[in-house]
């Protein structure tokens, strides 16, 4: 058997300078959490992974407020084929080399405007860029209503819904049926979206909570559609340990964009901090 070494798996919190989250966050105050992991391995194999979150929230009797940041980047050995030419005939290249594997950043805001103590009306914005993705950014403005459902000491549940504008920039690749080669970029894609939002938590006991979003951006160029679960058990008052599983589909892919998939998972394990 060939030597192997390889480094074990950590998970790192990362002070954001979030505040703790409280089952009472209806206080006018600041509330929120940050999470991270950090995983290592090297020898044969060599990859570094680091994904990171900070959501921050603020309620009081007339207006919510929501915002998120999330951090996602891998770098790992890969090995590529390339099509190269020789005395102008397509020749096969293989290469291997240390490289990122994933590089992606989201950033989102909303902010309500209560009617009452179930009832308002949101505005918000989301911002997402990965570099392994058909699509190279898509950002989304919207308005819509919003209700919660639940509000108890063991479940909540609210949804938002409304109208939206949505504008994605497909990603290119180099077109190898013409020679030489070219770079070939599409037009940015700007349509009307519909937006969906689905939020729960559940709380089975003092410690551990399940927490699921659901979001959809729905329109005539492409629907994308997020969900994310995480299971949650507490340490102590600051610390907690964070189980998830991310999906994001998109149900049209760029011709040109080089990628076959429309979903993509993410399953990570994180320690959360929070004061």
């Amino acid at each position: 058997m060939n030597k192997k070494i390889l480094a074990g798996a950590l998970a790192l919190a990362l002070p954001f300078g979030a505040y703790a989250a409280d089952t009472n966050t209806n206080d006018g105050n600041w509330h929120g959490s940050g999470e991270a992991g950090l995983a290592l391995a090297s020898g044969n194999a060599k990859s570094q992974n680091l994904n990171a979150k900070l959501t921050l929230k603020k309620e009081d009797e007339q207006w919510k407020y929501d915002f998120f940041l999330e951090a996602l980047r891998n770098k790992a050995n890969v090995t590529s084929t390339t099509i190269g030419y020789v005395n102008g005939q397509p020749v096969p290249q293989t290469t291997s080399k240390y490289d990122l594997t994933a590089n992606r950043y989201d950033a989102g805001a909303s902010a309500g405007y209560k009617f009452d103590e179930r009832s308002y009306i949101v505005g918000a914005l989301r911002y997402e860029h990965d570099g392994f993705s058909p699509y190279q950014y898509q950002y989304t403005a919207s308005v819509g209503y919003g209700y919660q459902v639940l509000k108890t000491a063991a479940d909540e549940l609210s949804f938002e819904v409304g109208p939206g504008y949505k504008v994605q920039q497909p990603k290119g690749a180099y077109d190898y049926t013409i020679n030489p080669p070219q770079y070939h970029k599409d037009d940015s894609d700007k349509y009307i979206v519909g937006r969906g939002l689905v939020n729960y938590k559940h709380n089975f006991n003092d410690t551990t909570s399940l927490v699921e979003t659901f979001l959809v951006e729905g329109g005539s160029d492409n629907t994308y559609i997020q969900n994310d679960i995480g299971l949650q058990v507490k340490m102590s008052d600051k610390l907690a340990l964070k189980a998830g599983y991310q999906i994001r589909h998109n149900t049209e892919i760029p011709a040109f964009s080089g990628y076959t998939k429309k979903t993509d998972q993410l399953l990570t394990t994180n320690l959360v901090y929070g004061f």
